[in-house]
């Protein structure tokens, strides 16, 4: 039954059940035989009431039901009207709608929190969207970062077997070129796998206390090395001392100092050697780490996304240097979760600075 129809015939019981108990009172007084005083005395009362005294108090009756129903009704009716509503937007998907309610009852208090309901599945569909359009962005990126090594990697074993490479000399370049190919073909691979972690939030770490002059010294020494072979010069300053400790996942760390290096070996400035100085400083209870290089900068407006996922500042100058858009956002998430932040900044044909930091030990 509705809670119109109950309200109804909640108002005709109001007015007719008094009404009924008067009449039978009244017939029950003129055929009975009272022989008490006081029912006596109670009859004399009843039949002294005048038909106005009688009337009177049918109206008040009439009006205090009217009032008391409409009272009721418009206390729940409307709410049940907007959770309704906001029902069959929901079932037919539309979240575009509001049924806030400014009342302090139960039924106000549902709808406040069938609205709080209502934002929540807003915002998990809008991170949907968001996320599919994010999927659908690194599986463009993705294709086309892959499609640029195997189409050198075919290209290569194309002139080896047509015998292109006739010399030793050639075809031991061109078995060079596709093994660094397939290197990077690897990387990317792994890059991948591991931000499908990141997104999952199931990030393999290993923290340990590390001397961090120690372990710098001997990174630089190696990353120095790599980086001879790319005309680039690593230059390396430490300005903390030597029994300062950190906690650190070495191999996480070594993907985000390898993600920044490639970075500025990417978007150097051509004709001209990449310098990157590698800074190390104690500032409190934090290691930071600053690593400059002279390649052509970033874009003022793109220096605050650089982190953000699948960003790709200038994206033709990205598609032409390569890079998925993953590698910084891979970075920003290692060193928050060592506890620690990054920033850049950079100027346009003078060079980028990344600086980071990580915790010292407690224990010192």
């Amino acid at each position: 039954m509705k809670i119109r129809t109950r309200l109804v015939l909640a108002f005709f019981i109001i007015i007719f059940v008094p009404t009924i108990i008067v009449f039978a009172t009244y017939i029950l007084l003129g055929v009975s035989n009272f022989t008490t005083e006081t029912m006596i005395r109670f009859k004399e009362n009843f039949e002294g009431m005048s038909a106005d005294t009688i009337v009177s108090v049918a109206l008040i009756l009439l009006l205090t039901a009217t009032m008391l129903i409409v009272w009721i009704y418009k206390g729940i009716v409307p709410n049940i009207t907007k959770l309704t509503k906001a029902a069959d937007h929901i079932k037919d998907g539309d979240l575009e709608f509001n049924i806030e309610s400014d009342g302090v009852d139960e039924l106000s208090k549902l709808c406040n929190t069938f609205e709080e309901m209502r934002l929540q599945l807003k915002s998990n569909a809008d991170e949907r969207v968001a996320n599919e359009a994010t999927q659908k962005q690194l599986i463009s990126n993705i294709a086309h970062d892959l499609k640029t090594p195997i189409t050198a990697i075919k290209g290569y074993s194309e002139g080896l077997l047509d015998g292109v490479a006739s010399s030793p000399q050639m075809q031991e370049e061109y078995i060079k070129t596709i093994y660094n190919k397939s290197v990077e073909m690897d990387n990317l691979i792994d890059e991948l796998t591991f931000y499908s972690n990141l997104d999952a939030k199931k990030i393999p770490y290993n923290f340990q206390k590390v001397n961090v002059a120690s372990y710098f010294r001997e990174f630089t020494g190696d990353l120095s090395m790599d980086l001879s072979h790319q005309n680039a010069k690593l230059i390396y300053n430490k300005h903390i001392n030597d029994d300062v400790d950190a906690i650190i996942d070495t191999e996480q760390l070594a993907r985000v100092i390898n993600n920044i290096i490639t970075n500025s070996v990417k978007y150097r400035k051509p004709n001209e050697d990449l310098i990157i100085i590698f800074d190390v400083y104690e500032e409190g209870d934090f290691v930071r780490v600053d690593i400059i290089d002279n390649g052509i900068g970033i874009d003022e407006e793109d220096l605050p996304h650089i982190f953000d996922r699948l960003y790709r500042a200038d994206r033709s100058r990205n598609k032409a240097a390569g890079g998925n858009g993953i590698g910084l956002s891979i970075v920003k998430t290692i060193i928050e979760d060592h506890g620690g932040k990054i920033l850049a900044t950079s100027t346009i044909s003078r060079g980028t600075k990344m600086s980071f930091t990580l915790r010292k030990d407690k224990a010192q």
